[in-house]
C-alpha cells in the first residue's frame, strides 16, 4: 500500500512555523479546498515537500453521501491539488454536506441503509475516475443515528470499502466519540472493522459539553483516546497517524508533547 508513514500533523497556516521545525515529521495533511488548484501551494507546503515530507489533501466538501452526484468541479479541484503537491493519496468523508442546493456547513451522518451504500459507492466511483491517486474514506463523528438504519457501522463501512476498493482513513477520536455518545464499546467496533484497509489514522482532542462528547480538534487528546489508539495498534499496526488541531493552539512545547504521546501510543518514531 502506497501512502504516508510515521506521525504527521494537520498543516494550518497558524502553525506553519511550528510544523516546519519538526525534524522527524513524515507527512502533513492539508484541507484540499484551502489550496488553489492552479497553485502555487502555500510556501510552507512547498518547503516541506523539498524536505521529503508527504502532503495529503483532505477534502471536506465533496459530499460523497449526498443523493445528488458529486459536482465535477469539486472532484477536479481535489485531483488538481493532489497533482500539485505530488500526493500519495487523497481522503474524504463518508458524509453529506449539501442537499437541494443548500449547504449545511457541517459533515452530516448518513442513514446506514443499503440505499445509502449505493449512493456513496456511486459517488466514490465518480471521484475515483478523475483521481490519479488512491482515495481513503473517513467515517465521521455523529451525535445521532438515523432511525431506519439497516446495517451496523462496521458492516456499512466494510461494504462501501469492498465495493469501491477505497482505503480507510480511521479517526480513532471519532470511534471514541461515537461509542461514548451511543453507549457502545469502541473496541468491539475495532474488532469488526477491516483494519488491513487502513491507509492512515486521525487522532484529535475533544470535550464534554451538553451531555455529549464533542470531537472539537481544539482540546488536548484525552488519555482514553490515546489508550484506544494503543489498543488498535496492538491489533493492527497502521503505517501512519496524524494529529488534527484546528484552533486554540497550545504552546509549542505542549504540542510537541502531544505529538510524542501519539507516537508512543502508536509505537511509531517521534517527530520532535
Amino acid at each position: 500500500m502506497t501512502g504516508p508513514d510515521g506521525v504527521g500533523i494537520g498543516w494550518r497556516p497558524e502553525i506553519a512555523g511550528f510544523v516546519a521545525e519538526l525534524p522527524g515529521l513524515r507527512f502533513v495533511e492539508v484541507i484540499a479546498e484551502a489550496v488553489p488548484a492552479a497553485g502555487p501551494p502555500p510556501d510552507g507546503l512547498t518547503e516541506l515537500r523539498k524536505r521529503g515530507v508527504a502532503v495529503v489533501p483532505h477534502g471536506v466538501r465533496l459530499s460523497l453521501g449526498g443523493t445528488e452526484p458529486v459536482e465535477p468541479a469539486r472532484v477536479a479541484h481535489l485531483a488538481a491539488v493532489a497533482e500539485l503537491v505530488a500526493a500519495p493519496l487523497v481522503s474524504e468523508h463518508i458524509a453529506f454536506v449539501r442537499a437541494g442546493g443548500l449547504e449545511a456547513g457541517h459533515l452530516l451522518p448518513l442513514p446506514r441503509t443499503r440505499e445509502a451504500v449505493d449512493v456513496v459507492c456511486a459517488n466514490v466511483a465518480r471521484a475515483q475516475a478523475e483521481l490519479s491517486v488512491p482515495l481513503a474514506l473517513e467515517p465521521i463523528a455523529a451525535l445521532f443515528d438515523w432511525p431506519d438504519d439497516e446495517l451496523d457501522e462496521a458492516a456499512f463501512l466494510a461494504e462501501i470499502l469492498d465495493r469501491t476498493g477505497a482505503l480507510l482513513l480511521l479517526d480513532i477520536a471519532n470511534v471514541y466519540a461515537n461509542a461514548r455518545n451511543r453507549g457502545t464499546d469502541p473496541v468491539a467496533l475495532l474488532d469488526a472493522l477491516p483494519l488491513e484497509r487502513i491507509a492512515y489514522l486521525h487522532i484529535a482532542g475533544g470535550a464534554e459539553q451538553g451531555g455529549f462528547y464533542h470531537d472539537t480538534h481544539t482540546d488536548p487528546v484525552p488519555a482514553a483516546v490515546l489508550d484506544l489508539l494503543a489498543q488498535l495498534c496492538a491489533r493492527h499496526r497502521p503505517p501512519a497517524v496524524l494529529l488534527e488541531r484546528d484552533g486554540h493552539y497550545p504552546p509549542a512545547a505542549d504540542l510537541r508533547a502531544e505529538l510524542d504521546a501519539v507516537a508512543h501510543a502508536a509505537g511509531l518514531p517521534v517527530v520532535t
